[in-house]
């Protein structure tokens, strides 16, 4: 858990990271950003690197505090539910950085590389698809995750409220949902016969 210091950094970076991608934001514009010395930055981290990972894991807390809520739903179904309406909640509430966050090189190397990563997305599919780990329950895990958090940066939707966009986006994606299955199910039919 960041102590109060080290979560102002975070959220000043991750706010940068927006503007200017990961690469074009300094030590400088972060200590900048929340009125302190680079040194005091410096003190709460040791390198740019570590912030970003600190960013990183923050980002993916807020997702495994979804799947966790999701998941302790009694029914697949409403566990389904809960689980788009949460991540619908969170990229609104951070629309301004989740979609420029998850489009860096470097957040998506970190993701891709990271071992604590994999098993929240693991996590997350089988409340999607259920118990299939294959190709297309991964792939369809990533659509849905990606039309969510595309969405609430699209130019299309800027001047949209957030309650309206909210609304859309969770009725929407919910409607992929039943898609989803559905195509899972004829899949493994197909296989079995």
């Amino acid at each position: 858990m960041p102590s109060t210091a080290q979560a102002r950094i975070i959220s000043a970076a991750l706010e940068l990271f927006a503007e200017n991608g990961v690469g074009g934001t300094s030590l400088q514009m972060i200590a900048d950003a929340i009125g302190v010395t680079k040194a005091a930055v410096y003190h709460q981290y040791h390198s740019k690197d570590e912030i970003v990972l600190a960013a990183a894991k923050a980002e993916l807390e807020r997702v495994d505090a979804v799947v966790r809520a999701a998941e302790g739903e009694p029914t697949q179904a409403r566990a389904r539910k809960a689980l788009v309406s949460g991540m619908v909640d969170l990229a609104v509430a951070h629309r301004r950085t989740v979609s420029s966050i998850l489009n860096d090189p470097v957040i998506v190397r970190f993701f891709a590389e990271h071992e604590s990563f994999r098993p929240v997305m693991n996590r997350m599919s089988r409340v999607l698809v259920g118990t299939d780990v294959g190709h297309e329950a991964r792939v369809s895990t990533a659509m849905l995750t990606a039309a969510i958090s595309g969405t609430v940066m699209h130019p299309l939707v800027a001047g949209l409220d957030d309650e309206v966009l909210r609304s859309q986006l969770q009725r929407l994606a919910e409607r992929l949902l039943p898609a989803m299955n559905t195509k899972r199910t004829q899949s493994q039919s197909a296989t079995r016969s």
